[in-house]
């Protein structure tokens, strides 16, 4: 019986050695603080643009950014941009930057990008979102309720982009050295 508890003690011991290993290099992220940064409301029509008839055309603009502070943290910013106009007189324009701060560590270097630009603005929206709906609300409209957004897509589509870009330049490239 005394032999079982030795191994069960050693297996037990070497489990706990494993795990701890294990947890060091587990991706982890966590969110240091977040905070509005910038909030411009602008209702240039009132009062007679209270009171519409029919439905306005609202455009909405969205871009992230982000700038690495220190070795594991990074600062995101989401920037949201709605106008408003109604018969070609604008109702409401409001511009919306919302950031966090985000600790990543133990994140593989080829997913930090789409862990900074698709996971942290993910975990910033719905913040981004009220914000952005108490302020049509307080404006004097119904609140502007965003639909989620797709921050994969917009990742993916800036990468096609870059990429683009990239090859654009070697292109250019290849093509200068050829006349």
């Amino acid at each position: 019986m005394a032999d079982n508890d030795e191994t069960k003690g050693n297996g037990s011991d070497a489990q706990a050695a494993q795990q701890g290993g294990d947890q060091q290099a587990v991706p982890q992220m966590g969110i240091l603080g977040q905070y509005l940064k910038d909030l411009s409301f602008e209702n240039p029509n009132a009062p007679q643009s209270l009171s519409l008839q029919g439905q306005p055309q609202i455009n909405i603009g969205v871009n992230v950014n982000a700038q690495q502070l220190a070795e594991t943290d990074y600062e995101v910013t989401l920037e949201i941009e709605a106008h408003a106009e109604h018969e070609g007189k604008v109702v409401f324009h409001v511009e919306l930057t919302y950031c966090g701060i985000f600790r990543l560590t133990n994140i593989p270097q080829d997913m930090l990008g789409a862990v900074v630009l698709v996971e942290c603005p993910r975990m910033l929206f719905p913040f981004a979102r009220r914000i952005l709906a108490d302020a049509t609300r307080d404006g004097g409209f119904p609140p502007l309720l965003l639909d989620p957004i797709d921050f994969g897509a917009m990742y993916a589509q800036r990468m096609a982009q870059q990429q683009a870009e990239a090859n654009g330049a070697a292109n250019a490239g290849e093509g200068g050295e050829q006349a």
